[in-house]
């Protein structure tokens, strides 16, 4: 590209505004997204996501950044990169909805020369034979004659500010050798921790595809362990330590395994593997292992209060955390959401505490009611751990106890006694 780069991000979420913000510091760019309640916030210098800071994303505008849901606003730009959810329906099939959308929004605007990335997880394929076709068709354009794609899978990891957008190594790819180079060369320029040009735009989707699915897999062997080892009366921590000691013995956990990622990717593939007639047995069944994890736990927790003879109709329950990991807001695919409902079940009146979710976001979708702050001066017959929020590090866990209650810790983070974990 000779003239000079001016980039429109479609998407302003947990992986479009770290990286919009990012190339703002060096290219013209503006932000588009749906959501005007969302480009308002964020004109007013503040992301809900808290992915990005205020005084990073108050400085970004103060430099030039722009966001916006006004489509003529992005129609001068030349370089479109689409970072929009990928998540899966209720039979955990791919819906595509999102990208159709945002291949449309770029098809109405693209020019002739122009590139588009696609940066959102999807099966080696979707890009070319799923997006592009839109684009061309609202754009009246002809791929790799009039425009041009690449495709550079989101390592957005939510809540971590270690490993931010620009200290995380991408890969990146085009629709031609040549576009490849134009399509790393912009990201290189922006990203300290480096690139990798994958050879073609497939073999970046697969490699994305097959990140989330190596460690979903990976966990749902520890949880089988931590199921087997329960039944065995030993200490699945304490067993995972000792093997920990050997050089090449990978360090996992068990757990809840939600989120936007490493809980839809692997659906991702399995759909891709029974396109071409295969049966993919491992990742499906690592999916079915850590899909039944919460319901699980709530078995465990049923059970230990039944021994400790506590009447189980009624009780007073107390779930520490709602969001799908730590210290993140985010309650996208929240696995905690299967350990109320199985509780549910038994007519148990649960409190839901999480210092970081929205109340209101957590109602629309789950049909919950959470608070923000523990309760003072209750106690519970039985408590959860849930999440491992930085504000239940130091709390007194014994005042929101009976003298009988059950304490189960599903992420190993208290001290002393409990009752049950993972």
């Amino acid at each position: 590209m000779e003239k000079e780069i001016k980039i429109a991000v479609i998407g302003l979420g947990y992986v479009g505004l770290p990286l919009a913000r990012l190339f703002s510091t060096k290219y013209k760019t503006v932000g588009f997204d749906m959501n005007q309640r969302r480009v308002d916030a964020l004109m007013a210098g503040h992301d809900a996501t808290l992915e990005v800071s205020d005084e990073l994303l108050q400085g970004a505008i103060a430099n030039g950044f722009v966001c916006t849901t006004d489509l003529d606003a992005i129609r001068d730009c030349n370089f479109y990169v689409v970072a929009v959810p990928t998540p899966v329906d209720e039979d955990h099939k791919p819906d595509l909805t999102p990208l159709y959308g945002a291949s449309e929004t770029v098809g109405k605007v693209i020019g002739a020369g122009d590139i588009v990335v696609y940066e959102s997880t999807v099966y080696p394929g979707v890009t070319e034979d799923e997006c592009l076709p839109v684009v061309e068709k609202f754009s009246g354009l002809k791929f790799n004659k009039d425009f041009f794609a690449g495709y550079s899978p989101e390592r957005i990891n939510p809540g971590d500010k270690v490993h931010t957008v620009e200290h995380i190594k991408k890969i990146t790819s085009g629709s031609t050798p040549e576009i490849g180079k134009i399509v790393n060369e912009v990201y290189s320029s922006v990203i300290t921790a480096g690139t990798h040009l994958a050879p073609t735009m497939k073999v970046a989707e697969a490699a994305k595809v097959i990140e989330n699915s190596q460690r979903d897999i990976n966990i749902a062997f520890v949880n089988e362990l931590a199921k087997i080892f329960n039944l065995m009366g030993i200490d699945t921590e304490a067993v995972l330590e000792a093997a920990g000691t050997k050089w090449n013995f990978l360090p996992f956990r068990p757990g809840l395994v939600g989120g936007h990622c490493i809980g839809v990717d692997p659906y991702y593939l399995a759909q891709c593997a029974e396109r071409y007639g295969y049966n993919p047995e491992i990742i499906l069944a690592g999916r079915r292992m850590n899909d039944g994890m919460g319901a699980y736990v709530a078995q465990q927790v049923i059970k230990l209060m039944i021994k400790k003879g506590i009447q189980v109709l009624g009780s007073e329950l107390l779930v520490m955390g709602f969001t799908f990991k730590e210290n993140c807001p985010d309650v996208r695919n929240t696995k905690v959401i299967d350990i109320i409902r199985k509780l549910n079940e038994y007519d148990i009146n649960i409190t839901i505490c999480d210092h970081w979710a929205n109340p209101a976001i957590a109602h629309r979708e789950y049909g919950v009611n959470i608070v923000n702050e523990l309760p003072q001066g209750k106690r519970f017959d039985s408590v959860v751990m849930a999440v491992a929020h930085r504000e239940f590090e130091n709390i007194d866990i014994q005042r929101l106890l009976k003298p009988t209650s059950v304490l189960y810790d599903v992420k190993w983070v208290l001290n002393g006694d409990v009752d049950g974990k993972l």
